[in-house]
């Protein structure tokens, strides 16, 4: 029998992929050829002919880029077990839980999220648990209160039950045999526990629908008169651990910065900065856990999943932190607003795994505190308390020289960095230092956001500060244990998840337009090359509306003005385009079958990345060119989060929604555009072709499929209330329709 100290703590295995790398090559050299095609052609042909080669230009860059990541997936399989053999004591784990709004981000959410997270498979005095509420809501922290009191009961009948779902809400959808035992103690502990969340739940829904918790006296008068923009920092340690038991209740501490008008916030990096300074002077944990409010774990092993590869002897001066990824409870069957991720993570995701690492995604993943203070790979040894030396001091003094003026913070900064854990005895020792750290004005002349803690200048802090890491040559893991470490809900309507996208889209390109570019941390960093072409694979999100957009124009324009931008049926290369468009579709629906997913899922992700593509990155892309002139500062707009259910009986649920916001206006555009031009096509209103070779069926076999794609929109034209399109934009999308027609004219 092999010796468990001998044996890894993780395998990384690379998947078969022979038959998807043949299917990748193939529609790349479909691409090829159909570009020599329209360049050979292109002095025999007009405008239409040149954008058409343009856009297809682009198209072929993009799938380029697909299969270089794609290439070499790998899965990570990790070994907990070993971990416990081999590991005598566990390291420290501190936790973040961010929520910036009471309302979007509703505190049953939060607190279910944060219950989970006191209740998982790992030593209760190794954990310490840290809320920012960014909205600085009074019910926020009642809801943590009262949410504490629950734990203690909640806690150990997890741990007593071996109870795998650890989220209340979840785990009471449920019959207690599903996740529990059948046993009469059991039972009677079950409804005693139902009863006892039930009670936190209505205390919780009534605090929020009186607005106010209590008389903001005793513990709630600091919350009196509060701003939310505008307030001091508000630091409470809702329950201590003091006596460090093993099996007791972890740390948990409430945190609102403090936010003046005049001071940038930046937002939820900024959250994230001021949780690693006060958790650093609190606890001071070499490692950190970071979920958005309503990721709740559903794996109870998962922090010792995340501690085998970065405890691992081979990698642990290499890995730097531990994704798992994104994945959703109770979403809306298929998927109708093409946001539950499961293909991309399982394609692209385990393809960027076999690189230098997945990205950051700005939950459920676990850090390296050294690393988020701005260690290299190069420097780990030299900084080492047992190891340390004249390069490895100089090391930790220039990071040391950017914390800023807090002393306290700076001895923990270099406890960390060299290793060392000693936080202070009590937590509340450390409370007035911690105002210090969550001041608004405390990180100027700092390197706070730049070079040490999560990055500043993009709405995307979770990819900038991933590629930023992967900038000084440390590598990441992919993490999939089954079942899935956390559980999250998916943005279940129109606007919100316009709204989701339009983010991404805005902070991609703002990473991409910055000096924080991959090709700059390619060429002057340690960013493999690879790596870098995955990055932009994603970060040029935002720039695909361009393509996108004048090929959805092209079909409409020539079937109006009764030209062509398609080869002709007797010409061969329309075999080519008719080939690349029936393998792609069958390539990526086998795809989506073969990660469990319907064809309906299939097709709803294909209108959805059509929808998004014009509309949501289309705006994303106008906020960073108004940034980019000085016109407007980007904005880091809060998704709305429901406590979504399993129940698809719901007449109404997977029906898009609209609201009056203009991200809906280029889409309705589009559909206006091409029922026009199918119309003047069938009608036969266009005019003479000019070179003999007017409009076919090609186009409008193009403009009858994005017609399809955009079919939510069409029923939106017709349809009432939040199912329908506003009347404004109707007219709006009307005339843009006209000026559009006149032009073709």
């Amino acid at each position: 029998m092999a010796n468990p100290i001998a044996l890894p703590l993780y395998e990384k295995i690379p998947r078969k992929n022979t038959l998807q790398r043949l299917f990748d090559i193939l529609i790349f050299f479909l691409l090829l050829s159909l570009l020599i095609y329209r360049f050979l052609f292109l002095k025999n042909h007009g405008l239409t002919w040149l954008l058409a080669f343009l856009c297809e230009s682009w198209f072929t860059f993009t799938w380029s880029l697909v299969i270089s990541t794609k290439w070499n997936p790998v899965d990570y399989k990790t070994h907990p077990d070993r971990l416990l053999q081999r590991v005598p004591e566990l390291p420290s784990v501190d936790m973040f839980v961010t929520t910036a709004d009471p309302l979007l981000e509703p505190p049953i959410i939060t607190v279910n999220t944060v219950l989970s997270l006191l209740a998982i498979d790992y030593p209760a005095h190794k954990l310490a648990c840290y809320v920012s509420d960014d909205g600085c809501s009074p019910i926020t922290y009642y809801s943590l209160v009262e949410a504490s009191k629950f734990a203690k009961l909640w806690v150990p009948f997890c741990k007593k039950y071996n109870i795998h779902v650890r989220a209340p809400f979840r785990y009471f959808s449920s019959n207690p045999q599903t996740f529990g035992g059948s046993s009469s103690d059991f039972q009677q502990e079950w409804k005693r526990m139902k009863d006892e969340y039930e009670r936190l739940s209505h205390k919780i829904e009534d605090a929020v629908q009186k607005s106010v918790p209590s008389d903001f006296t005793g513990d709630f008068a600091e919350f009196s008169n509060i701003e939310r923009k505008n307030h001091p920092a508000i630091i409470k340690v809702i329950w201590e651990n003091k006596t460090s038991l093993l099996d007791g209740l972890p740390h948990l501490v409430y945190i609102s910065r403090e936010k003046r008008p005049n001071h940038p916030h930046h937002y939820k990096a900024g959250a994230m900065n001021v949780l690693a300074r006060v958790s650093g002077l609190m606890t001071n944990a070499p490692y950190m856990l970071n979920v958005d409010c309503d990721m709740f774990v559903n794996n109870p092993k998962t922090a010792l999943h995340a501690m085998c590869p970065l405890l691992d002897s081979k990698s642990e001066n290499k890995i730097a932190f531990s994704q798992f990824p994104q994945v959703f409870y109770g979403g809306l069957k298929d998927d109708p607003y093409g946001n539950q991720l499961v293909v991309l993570f399982k394609y692209m995701g385990h393809g960027i795994a076999g690189l230098q690492g997945p990205f950051y995604c700005g939950t459920g993943c676990f850090h390296s505190r050294k690393v988020i203070y701005g260690l290299s790979p190069d420097d780990v040894d030299s900084v080492n308390d047992n190891t340390i030396n004249h390069n490895g001091e100089k090391t930790a003094n220039n990071i040391l020289s950017n914390f800023g003026s807090s002393k306290e913070l700076i001895k923990s900064g270099a406890d960390a960095l060299k290793g060392k854990t000693d936080p202070p005895p009590n937590l509340s020792n450390s409370i007035q230092a911690s105002y210090q750290v969550s001041g608004s004005g405390y990180e100027y002349g700092t390197s706070w956001g730049t070079k040490v803690g999560w990055k500043y200048g993009s709405t995307a802090e979770d990819v900038h500060t991933g590629l930023m890491i992967h900038k000084r040559g440390w590598r990441s893991a992919l993490l999939s244990p089954n079942p899935p470490a956390f559980l999250g809900c998916a943005p279940s309507g129109g606007p919100s998840a316009a709204t989701q996208q339009k983010r991404w889209a805005t902070g991609l390109l703002e990473i991409l337009f910055s000096k924080s570019c991959p090709i700059f941390a390619t060429l002057f960093g340690e960013l493999q090359f690879r790596q870098c072409l995955a990055y932009l694979w994603i970060l040029m999100w935002g720039l695909r509306f361009i393509p996108e957009l004048c090929y959805a124009a092209l079909p409409a324009y020539c079937l109006i003005a009764n030209s062509h931008f398609l080869p002709k049926v007797q010409e061969p290369a329309l075999y080519v385009l008719a080939a690349i468009f029936i393998i792609y579709n069958v390539y990526t629906l086998s795809e989506y079958l073969r990660s469990g997913q319907s064809v309906r899922a299939w097709w709803n992700n294909q209108r959805m990345s059509r929808i998004n593509t014009t509309n949501a990155w289309l705006f994303g892309f106008l906020s960073v060119i108004f940034k980019l002139l000085g016109i407007s500062e980007t904005v880091f707009e809060v998704t709305q989060k429901d406590q979504s259910s399993d129940d698809a009986s719901d007449a109404e649920a997977g029906r898009f929604t609209f609201n009056e916001s203009p991200i809906f206006l280029p889409g309705t555009t589009i559909l206006v555009v091409h029922l026009t031009a199918l119309v003047v096509s069938l009608l036969k209103l266009q005019p003479p072709a000019r070179d003999g070779h007017g409009s076919g069926l090609g186009e409008v076999f193009c403009s009858v499929y994005l017609v399809l794609c955009f079919w939510p929109f069409l029923k939106g034209l017709f349809g009432k209330g939040r199912h329908g399109i506003p009347s404004s934009t109707i007219c709006k999308s009307t005339a843009l329709a006209l000026l559009f027609v006149y032009f073709c004219r």
